[in-house]
């Protein structure tokens, strides 16, 4: 079979590329998903977020053993389905700073500006609350407050601001630093993802056939052009598809490094080893990888908050209610409120970030928050300190040349030491906030977790006991026009023609925020750069 375009991921970025590209009734298009169609009902129940982690639908990643956190292995969700992870997140809307994109623009990617990108950020968004010059409402991505959020969620706002931390209405606004109820992609208090928004819509169209299930063996290359895609249909057995126009690869930026590995694209020392040949020589593939890093503090409460959901029985009153309602607990993402602040005074862009949740975590170190049946009962509140441009850089390589393998994922977390002295900076703010007096109103006895005392020593003990990744790997085919760069501005594979890449690992630098809005503006710039060359 041939089409005009194939695009290879279902995610956030290739959800946008399919609708965009196939809007075209000229051209046809090929979306290929490794994941199955996502038919999960608990992808549609916001607080049914934790379900999702090791199911059929997450890619059930794990780093490299980490040397500055214990040598623990960091277990990394990835979306398994179409929607990719904008199907299996925490559903936060959150664009990042302008300078973030200045940034960009600064290191030679012309049209990659604040001001260049945000009218496709707007393009994408039916905001529920903001118009104006920085908010869309006649897009397909709904983005919405949550209407019953516990009274934890401004108790927490206050708290920030009586520790210096103001109150912001929009950190998606004019700034973005303060304190802020989070904004979410969902609708009517069910998950709205790019699938919902961007795919669903469109699946009658005649010119874009889905596959799902669709396992990328690896991109065809004739010379120096890509002509197709070769996908795995059995133990034995293969299908190529051909390419009259541009592949896109949109697989995220742990996959879409290692499917151009495995096509023969990058260096020998990543190849060789593996018996792949090398078909073009690309240094910077799989490398630079960045991602959001983050601890927590907890605080028992006087009300209740999700840990009173975990047991069998109120998971199934609140699912029966959620169900036949559309309200109660379960239509809220986990989190609640987020601020944004920096580190130093006369800082514009925050270097940190809190994410506030009605949820405790257990004082002895035994959770997995990715179980939820090893969660205390105890009803708490968590606030998490993240680290927001970590310095430490790491890298995607394969562990074999079967592409039905893991790659391998080395992130090299806090080997920067600076990245853990800006942590514990942000876990001491945490601490001051939760013990603040508009959050002692609910949690009267303070921080438990970390337990005291506090001191420095004692913090980055706690931190690399209980450090995560906040799944926004970025950076792995960054675009640029040094040698590292794997695309140029408009996202073709350098030398290469007939490819581009367009998700998280194209940015050259990660955003101050949550990343998956801006996926979905990539997918939306990188359509527009497709259809107008």
């Amino acid at each position: 079979m041939s089409y005009d375009y194939i695009v290879i991921g279902a995610g956030s970025a290739g959800s946008v590329l399919a609708n965009r590209l196939s809007a075209d009734p000229a051209v046809s298009v090929l979306l290929l998903e490794a994941g199955p169609a996502n038919k999960m009902l608990e992808i549609k129940i916001p607080g049914a977020y934790g379900k999702l982690h090791r199911s059929a639908i997450d890619w059930s990643f794990w780093t490299e053993p980490q040397e500055q956190v214990d040598g623990r292995k960091i277990y990394i969700p990835r979306g398994r389905t179409l929607g990719g992870s904008s199907s299996t997140n925490a559903m936060a809307y959150v664009r990042g700073n302008r300078a973030d994109y200045d940034e960009w623009e600064s290191l030679g990617n012309k049209g990659w500006g604040y001001e260049d990108l945000l009218p496709y950020f707007t393009r994408s968004e039916h905001n529920e609350a903001f118009g104006g010059p920085y908010h869309g409402q006649d897009g397909p991505l709904h983005v919405s407050f949550s209407p019953q959020p516990t009274p934890l969620r401004d108790a927490f706002i206050h708290a920030c601001a009586e520790q210096g931390i103001a109150y912001n209405p929009d950190y998606n606004g004019a700034s973005q630093l303060g304190a802020s109820p989070l904004q979410f992609t969902i609708k009517d208090n069910t998950r709205w993802s790019a699938a919902d928004a961007f795919l669903k819509p469109v699946l009658d169209r005649k010119n874009l056939t889905v596959k799902t299930g669709a396992r990328v063996k690896r991109i065809i290359l004739e010379g120096r052009r890509a002509t197709g895609v070769e996908v795995i249909t059995g133990r034995h057995s293969s299908e190529i598809f051909s390419c009259r126009c541009e592949v896109v690869l949109s697989a995220g930026a742990i996959q879409s490094p290692q499917i151009l590995l495995l096509s023969g694209i990058g260096t020998e020392d990543l190849l060789t080893p593996h018996g792949i040949d090398i078909l073009h020589r690309l240094p910077g593939v799989g490398q630079n990888l960045q991602d959001h890093v983050w601890t927590g503090a907890s605080a028992y409460t006087n009300i209740p908050t999700g840990n009173s959901l975990i047991s069998p029985l109120n998971q199934f009153k609140e699912l029966v209610r959620y169900l036949f309602t559309k309200k109660g607990p379960l239509g809220n993402s986990p989190l609640e409120a987020n601020a944004f602040f920096a580190s130093q005074p006369g800082m514009q862009r925050p270097d940190l970030q809190l994410h506030q949740v009605p949820l405790a975590i257990n004082p002895d170190y035994t959770m997995d928050i990715y179980d939820m049946d090893t969660y205390t009962r105890d009803d708490g509140v968590g606030v998490l300190s993240i680290l927001l441009r970590p310095r430490s850089r790491g890298y995607i390589a394969l562990h074999n040349a079967d592409p039905l393998s893991a790659p391998l994922i080395q992130p090299r977390l806090l080997s920067d030491p600076a990245d853990m002295d800006l942590l514990v900076t942000a876990l001491r703010k945490t601490i001051d906030i939760i013990e603040s007096p508009a959050l002692r109103t609910f949690a009267p006895d303070g921080v438990y977790f970390p337990a005291r005392p506090h001191s420095d020593e004692d913090l980055k003990k706690h931190i690399r006991r209980t450090l995560e990744t906040l799944y926004h790997p970025v950076g792995t085919c960054k675009m640029g026009s040094d040698q590292m760069a794997v695309v140029d501005d408009h996202l073709r594979v350098r030398g290469i023609e007939g490819l581009r890449v367009a998700d998280a690992s194209i940015m050259p630098t990660i955003v101050s925020g949550n990343t998956n809005a801006a996926c979905m503006m990539i997918g939306e710039k990188a359509a527009d750069m497709i259809m107008s060359q």
